[in-house]
């Protein structure tokens, strides 16, 4: 029990790939046997991460539950994983996202087994990134995630998977390149690897480096890892791939991508950028908010443009992502004030409320499409006639999505806005373009799809929500609420890691 305790995040990390070597045992014909180990083994993190939340110290400043053991001596890089308040939310947010897809992925028929080992790699790559306190280790996972998911949206991708498939390895490894180099740089530089080892060297070099003054070194590696993590994130105008990916992948893979993959460049900006760039951070804040409040403007406007009910989430991805890249420009600038302390809060809220969300929505466009084969909003009409239950869910989640006060995507938001509003006052009255039009694509994805004359094609052949499809969204519609009426229950633990930053 002791080694347990020990080695708690370990087992959170690996268990993933112990299931998928479980299920990678088992025969290929045994499907409903593969589905339900993948599932029931997805609990288990889990359940694990919920323990790690009540045993969280939210009073204790730095990491807690940490390891460290020597991995490339030769390196100086080491095994070192922990969590504080921005990583652990975003442990919770991967280990409750990950079942919930591998249930909605029940509906897979085609090569099972080799789909069910690649979500369960999917979420150690995932959970890795989350939990690295090594520049390198971190490097790995981030790359390790890009794998599986290349293959989900590769082999059970829509028409156009290939392109789609092509178009976001060949992004997120362009940008990655720069990130290895510079992770390299420091590592050298640093003499280590370890994050607090890194953080102490890196900001306290003067002089030159590389025959040039130490500030262009720096500044150069801040731009190598500011592109790196905003094709991930992704800002205006590294977007592009996005909603190709979004609209090929299957439904469960759109899930993941948008509930935690795109969480993972937020994550690199709040977890290393902020540290390692403070004066860079703080130089170019500027260019920072106008990707910011472009991706929210242009986000919201493609959106509103949209016939595809899928296309439209994507591209609203791009709009409520930008809130987060504001937040953290706010941080960037006003560090220690009250304003930043707001906006930071709200940016790492907004990314565990719009995971939960955006892959609500996602999932509803897949119950959808699976039975009508079309995504074209200009198809449907009056189908809360039909499916009520489905159009009560749908209404909800949209709901959330567009900001409703009670919901979750009202903190969040609300708590970014009041944060950059005394900071770049102009800039966000700007965003609040985008905010309006939010409202406006989300109204006119409801009135095309539940309300309107009833499309009568529909009447007979279209089937309600099942009791699966309902259990996949039941944990999202709880915390939804939940965090609407007391953000408490998660501020506590986010307030823990910004105050460290600061």
């Amino acid at each position: 029990m002791d080694l347990i305790g020990k080695h708690f995040l370990t087992i959170i990390l690996f268990l993933p790939v112990l299931a998928a070597l479980v299920v990678f045992c088992l025969p290929k014909q045994q499907v409903k046997v593969i589905r339900w180990v993948a599932f029931m083994a997805s609990l288990i993190p889990l359940g694990l991460t919920i323990f790690l939340w009540i045993k969280f110290q939210q009073t204790i400043p730095g990491f807690q539950f940490q390891e460290q053991v020597a991995w490339f001596p030769a390196i100086s890089s080491t095994y070192h994983i922990g969590v504080d308040g921005l990583s652990l939310p975003m442990v919770l947010l991967t280990t409750l996202l990950v079942p919930l897809a591998l249930l909605a992925s029940f509906s897979i028929t085609d090569r099972v087994k080799t789909y069910m080992i690649l979500f369960l790699l999917l979420e150690t790559g995932m959970l890795g990134v989350f939990v690295s306190l090594d520049l390198l280790l971190f490097f790995v996972f981030w790359e390790i995630g890009l794998v599986p998911m290349y293959f989900l949206i590769n082999q059970w991708g829509g028409e156009n998977r290939n392109y789609a498939s092509l178009k976001f390895i060949l992004y997120t490894m362009a940008g990655s390149l720069g990130l290895l180099l510079s992770i390299q740089l420091i590592g050298v530089v640093a003499g280590s690897f370890d994050l607090p080892r890194v953080m102490e060297v890196w900001n306290n070099l003067q002089g030159t480096l590389l025959g040039l003054p130490v500030s262009t070194v720096k500044a150069v590696a801040f731009w190598a890892f500011v592109i790196a993590f905003a094709i991930k994130v992704p800002v205006w105008p590294f977007h592009t791939w996005l909603p190709d990916a979004h609209t090929e992948a299957p439904t469960p893979g759109s899930m993941i991508l948008a509930g935690v993959l795109l969480k993972l460049g937020a994550y690199g900006f709040l977890r290393l950028v902020l540290p390692l760039f403070p004066v860079e951070a703080k130089r170019y804040a500027g260019g920072l908010v106008f990707l910011a409040v472009m991706a929210i403007i242009f986000g919201a406007f493609a959106a509103f443009g949209q016939r595809d009910f899928k296309k439209l989430v994507a591209y609203s991805s791009v709009n409520h992502m930008g809130f987060v890249v504001l937040g953290i420009a706010v941080a960037a600038v006003a560090a220690g004030t009250q304003h930043a302390t707001l906006a930071l809060n709200g940016a790492i809220l907004q990314m565990f409320n719009h995971g939960l969300s955006a892959a609500g929505m996602f999932f509803l466009v897949g119950v959808l499409y699976e039975r009508t084969h079309t995504r074209n909003l200009d198809d449907f009409g009056g189908l809360f006639a039909i499916i009520p239950i489905y159009g009560g869910l749908l209404l909800f989640i949209s709901m959330a999505s567009l900001g409703l006060p009670g919901l979750n995507g009202f903190v969040s938001e609300f708590l970014v806005v009041r944060g950059a509003w005394p900071v770049f006052t102009a800039a966000t009255a700007l965003s609040m373009l985008g905010l309006l039009f939010t409202g406006a694509y989300i109204l006119l994805g409801l009135r095309k799809v539940l309300h309107g004359p009833l499309n009568t094609r529909w009447v007979g052949h279209l089937k309600e929500i099942n009791l699966r499809e309902v259990v996949v969204l039941a944990p999202l519609v709880i915390l939804i609420q939940l965090t609407g009426i007391w953000p408490a229950w998660i501020l506590g633990v986010i307030n823990q890691a910004v105050t460290m930053l600061f």
